[in-house]
């Protein structure tokens, strides 16, 4: 039904709600209570002089009788009616139902509303409760701890005599254990209350980094001017807890070693003629390859108009720096899809690996994958080096010639590839 069509049933709506009779309502507007009975029931159109006669006696704005609800409270009805589909709502009736009855439709949207805020804090508490590795730790410590306070207890409970000696045992294991346990109980509540709006909003440290590189846009200008870390700590790192800030100042120590050894200046020609091609520009320019991958991670839009990807993982898998695309996430969150060339690239150190990929998803672009895993730290006598794997993503602007890009996810638990030969964990996505 049009919305113009419902100005009566809104006039009906709002007398009600006043408790003014249909027959005061016509007499102080100068009509016949009949003539107010048709456009009540929208069987006559009304506007002009007597619409706003009828708004003032019943102390309205005109466009509250003759609009109805805001566009942005229908949508949101709108919205809450496509999230519970089973529920049946009338969806062609929406609009009516908004002007009808405006206070109802507003409590309606407003519960939505606050019921979508509560989910996504459910969420965020949950993703932190399974993937903050600190408080999985202490979690753990206080169950181990509990459970050998327990065990020493119930052998000191048990019918009969224990030799001194080792009752004595049990009472120092006990005290040891409890003392343990309030350690750890003081350390975790420390840790939940500090920094708590970061803590909140962000978890865990590495979070907070990450939040703060997407801030930055994964640049820091005074670097690339040979400006200080301190500087750009001091400027990045405000709000950050401790452990964040440390692990930003090791960030910008390398990212200005980085900018100091490849300065824009010296990357502007050989980018230029040969493109984001890392393995290319390390040759050309006599450099780290993986290197030159942070350098292209960090390069402004008006060097690099097309923004790469970055990905930094640990010998453990785990991603210590991430910087996404659009179209190619990662996650948040410890390791990423096992089938992606920055973990083959740990078995095959020192060899730049160069795929097509392309992620699951409603455009499916395909990117350029490359990946070196190389040794971090000096090297030492009789003493393995660890290393670090870097994987530089790039989007082409075709599908690649020969083999077909390979299939690859952000992580098995939302990866919906059915048949996967590297999945970890069932994905809680329907399979396609």
């Amino acid at each position: 039904m049009p919305r113009d069509t419902l100005t009566g049933s809104r006039i009906r709506e709002r007398r009600i709600m006043r408790g003014v009779k249909q027959a005061d309502l016509a007499r102080k507007a100068g009509i016949s209570a009949s003539y107010l009975n048709l456009i009540e029931h929208n069987r006559r159109r009304i506007g002009g002089k007597l619409l706003l006669d009828i708004a003032g006696i019943l102390e309205v704005e005109p466009t509250v009788l003759s609009e109805g609800a805001e566009a942005t409270l229908i949508a949101t009805l709108r919205e809450a009616a496509s999230d519970v589909p089973q529920a049946g709502a009338e969806m062609d009736r929406v609009e009516e139902f908004a002007g009808r009855f405006p206070g109802w439709a507003q409590l309606l949207a407003d519960g939505r509303t606050r019921i979508a805020a509560l989910e996504r804090t459910v969420e965020t508490l949950t993703d932190r409760m399974t993937h903050d590795p600190h408080l999985a730790a202490s979690l753990h410590e206080m169950l181990s701890t509990v459970t050998a306070i327990h065990s020493a207890a119930a052998i000191l409970a048990e019918p009969g005599d224990v030799d001194p000696e080792w009752q004595a045992r049990f009472h120092r294991n006990i005290h040891e254990d409890s003392e343990r346990l309030a350690d750890t109980s003081r350390a975790l509540v420390t840790y939940l209350e500090a920094d708590s709006e970061a803590a909140t909003e962000l978890g865990v440290p590495q979070e907070e980094l990450d939040a703060t590189l997407e801030a930055a846009g994964h640049q820091v200008p005074e670097l690339e001017q040979g400006g200080t870390v301190d500087a750009a700590a001091a400027r990045l790192g405000q709000g950050l807890s401790t452990a964040a800030r440390a692990l930003l100042v090791t960030w910008l120590q390398r990212y200005a070693s980085d900018a100091a050894a490849l300065p824009i200046a010296r990357l502007q020609a050989p980018l230029d003629d040969l493109g984001p091609d890392p393995a290319r520009l390390a040759q050309a320019l006599a450099a780290d390859p993986a290197q030159v991958m942070r350098r292209l991670a960090a390069l402004p839009p008006q060097v690099l108009p097309d923004p790469v990807g970055l990905a930094i993982c640990d010998a453990s898998g785990v991603l210590s720096y991430r910087k996404p695309l659009p179209d190619f996430p990662m996650p948040r969150f410890g390791a990423a899809c096992p089938l992606w060339p920055l973990y083959r690239a740990l078995n095959r150190p020192w060899v730049i690996l160069s795929l097509p990929v392309v992620q699951p998803g409603r455009h499916e672009t395909v990117y350029q994958a490359q990946a070196l895993a190389s040794p971090v730290g000096a090297h030492a006598v009789n003493a393995d080096p660890l290393f670090e794997a870097h994987m530089l993503i790039r989007p082409l602007p075709g599908r690649p010639e020969g083999a077909a890009p390979l299939p690859v996810g952000t992580a098995c638990r939302i990866c919906p590839r059915a048949g996967c030969p590297g999945r970890r964990e069932p994905s809680v996505l329907a399979e396609v």
